[in-house]
């Protein structure tokens, strides 16, 4: 783990451009993240995986991708099936508990058997926000309900489900994205909830779901807690709510520095993301321009963030790589039923 820097980066395409290969053989990031600009061909994707791994010199480096389902799902058919949102779970699970679990640890289950051949072994899922009436539809039918009870419910299904095919899963956005009225790709998100509200809502399916491997953070002002920085850079937000009052003992990794909710040049953003207590800085865009310098910023991956690390894809020990065979099309057909009853 000392090997690798504490970041993970993007690519620009459907291969590793020589300045790209060059950088991560250079500065050696922990992860890839996968986008739909780098989605070609099954077997294209199976090729950049590989070859990131190959250069940074980690058979189990992690790649990562968002793949939720809904309009988040940057693999699509015929290399993937559509999935649905996670309001069609929550609809699954409002009609009938056991029901929705069971579709939810299903889909889990299938989007590994999706990812995992094609060399992605992480999944940026359950998405554990409960929206509020009139938040920013950012999180909308992402979201798998509106109380806490069933969106940790059936996030908890999910991961297990992911964790069995041999996928790590990433609950997003720590420690709360459902009351921001805006888009914190475009803007900062500041929220004015009490504290009480924040940690018996929004805190809660985290709180629950604590034991899981990995987290990304929001690029959030919660004004209850600490009214100058987001969240992704509040030594407040993530010390005393993330690892205190939530108890994750996991990787932390923050959301996409290149979006519009943090300021500063990239440089600065790493290492404010860093300093306050991230374990890992994401960078998604695939911009060369803007990689270079968050590279630069970024320390080695040591101490306590690469004990979490290796932890975290200890959880992947001994899988194999989920396969399409027929228990996975029988699981299909049952998880199809399932939501069609919705």
């Amino acid at each position: 783990m000392s090997e690798s820097k504490a970041m993970i980066l993007g690519c620009a395409g459907t291969r590793l451009t020589r300045e790209e290969a060059a950088l991560y053989a250079d500065q050696r990031p922990w992860g890839l993240i996968l986008f739909a600009r780098n989605i070609g061909q099954a077997g294209e994707i199976a090729d950049l995986t590989a070859r990131f791994r190959d250069l940074v010199g980690r058979p189990d480096a992690p790649v990562l991708i968002d793949q939720e389902g809904g309009r988040v799902q940057r693999i699509r058919a015929p290399i993937a099936p559509d999935y649905p949102a996670g309001a069609t779970l929550g609809a699954v699970y409002a009609r009938d508990g056991e029901a929705g679990l069971d579709a939810a640890r299903l889909m889990g289950r299938l989007l590994a058997s999706d990812l995992a051949p094609l060399g992605i072994n992480v999944d940026c899922l359950p998405v554990l926000d409960v929206p509020v009436p009139g938040a920013n539809d950012v999180i909308g039918t992402r979201a798998y309900g509106h109380d806490a009870d069933s969106v940790a419910a059936i996030g908890g299904a999910l991961a297990e489900g992911l964790i069995e095919g041999g996928v790590l899963p990433v609950m997003k956005h720590i420690p709360g994205h459902g009351r921001s009225m805006v888009d914190s790709h475009k803007a900062l998100p500041v929220v004015d909830a009490p504290f009480d509200d924040l940690d018996g809502v929004d805190f809660e399916p985290f709180r629950r779901l604590g034991h899981l491997p990995m987290a990304m953070t929001a690029h959030i002002v919660y004004r209850a807690v600490d009214a100058d920085n987001p969240a992704t850079t509040s030594a407040r937000v993530i010390g005393e709510i993330i690892r205190g009052r939530i108890g994750f003992e996991g990787l932390l990794m923050s959301d996409d520095l290149s979006m519009h909710a943090l300021s500063g040049d990239f440089a600065t953003r790493a290492r404010a993301t860093l300093s306050a207590g991230c374990d890992i800085a994401l960078h998604c865009n695939g911009l060369m321009e803007e990689m270079k310098p968050v590279a630069e910023a970024t320390p080695p991956l040591a101490g306590e963030s690469a004990a979490r690390a290796e932890r975290a894809l200890a959880h992947l020990a001994g899988k194999p790589m989920a396969q399409v065979d027929r228990a996975i099309e029988e699981a299909r057909a049952r998880f199809d039923a399932l939501v069609a009853a919705a």
